[in-house]
């Protein structure tokens, strides 16, 4: 029992990373129905960018994380702006060729500048302080920081969603592009602020996954996957539902990995397949979809 319940304990913090991953990507499609296959590698640059801010400029990681979401806003803001708004329109494909592209670029330049190797953020003694709960069983402060983090970011978007005036112009945005711009609305204006609240997110999801693994320039395509599968587990458009795929994925990893850990990722994308036989619309799917 106690075995199973730590398990249970462990995929539900692992869970609120994979959170963090998907929360902006479910911000995208739901207001644009923009798939951004680069959004792995934007978590990516985004650690890389904290990282560079820590050493060459010799902030401290709060500090430099601080700085990291504006100016991680700023690039969404310019890339949906300059780049992404030419190719957002009633065909699918040319958004997904684009943001593929991106994702390329971003891989590439990273080597470039960082090279092949893994890094870490370093966050101290934080990494490896735990709250025991008793029974051998204790929880880590940073998955338990993570999963607070990803449930605040999820209020924080549905607070931003239902109760501001910026929130109802994506709502109707997202209901009918059209008339929304009939009735005064910038479109592509209010995309652009959609990418730089995304990748504002991004960076937080970039700094714990900085924190809690190595990462290198190449496996932004691995955390896309993730984010991608908790989303579509959750409902499309459902930030509540991409919170309980993100911790469907983490309980089928910690459970595959305590039966075998070869089996951890494989468990994790069983459980998607699984979710998606049952409930091909996903757990919360929105009743406008």
């Amino acid at each position: 029992m106690t075995a199973a319940l730590d398990v249970v304990i462990q995929g539900i913090l692992l869970g609120g990373l994979y959170a963090l991953f998907a929360a902006g990507l479910s911000l995208i499609f739901g207001v644009m129905r923009l798939v951004n296959l680069a959004h792995g590698d934007l978590i990516v640059l985004a650690a890389f960018l904290i990282m560079a801010l820590v050493a060459f400029l010799g902030l401290p990681l709060p500090l430099a994380a601080l700085l990291a979401l504006p100016l991680m806003f700023a690039l969404g803001y310019v890339l949906q702006t300059v780049i992404l708004n030419k190719a957002i329109g009633a065909d699918i494909l040319p958004p997904l060729l684009m943001t593929f592209g991106l994702s390329i670029i971003i891989q590439n330049g990273l080597l470039e500048a960082f090279s092949a190797d893994s890094r870490r953020l370093s966050a101290g003694d934080l990494e490896t302080a735990s709250l025991p709960l008793g029974g051998g069983i204790a929880i880590g402060l940073m998955p338990l920081a993570t999963l607070a983090a990803a449930v605040l970011v999820i209020v924080a978007l549905n607070q931003l969603f239902y109760r501001t005036a910026l929130g109802r112009a994506f709502r109707a945005v997202s209901d009918d592009p059209t008339v929304a711009q009939l009735m005064g609305i910038d479109n592509r204006k209010l995309f652009a602020v959609a990418m730089g609240i995304a990748l504002a997110v991004a960076t937080l999801a970039g700094l714990f996954l900085g924190i809690r693994a190595n990462f290198d320039p190449t496996i932004g395509p691995a955390r896309l996957i993730f984010a991608f599968e908790a989303v579509i587990i959750g409902g499309l458009g459902s930030l509540w539902g991409t919170l309980a795929g993100g911790i469907v994925i983490g309980l089928a990893q910690t459970a595959g990995a305590a039966i075998n850990p070869e089996w951890q990722i494989l468990a994790g994308h069983l459980a998607f397949l699984s979710v998606l036989i049952i409930r091909p619309r996903g757990l919360f799917p929105r009743a406008s979809d």
